[in-house]
């Protein structure tokens, strides 16, 4: 099993050829962001099973589904 660190290097070695992002605190504060929206997609999935009436705080057209495939 691949531990964090390399995953973390892996994915920080694709986001340099970006040529907006200049510097390795750019690219981290950017995965952050990225893992986060993943997790808040994954708990929206959840509680649209559990939950009856709910109803996702997040736009559709902004949601992790529409944007990262």
């Amino acid at each position: 099993m691949t531990n964090i660190t390399s995953i973390v290097k892996s994915i920080q070695n694709i986001m340099r050829q970006d040529k907006g992002v200049n510097s390795d605190a750019q690219r981290i504060e950017q995965l952050g962001w990225m893992i986060f929206l993943k997790i808040f997609d994954d708990k929206d999935k959840e509680l649209e099973l559990i939950q009856n009436n709910y109803t996702s705080l997040i736009p559709a057209e902004l949601k992790w589904k529409s944007n990262a495939g």
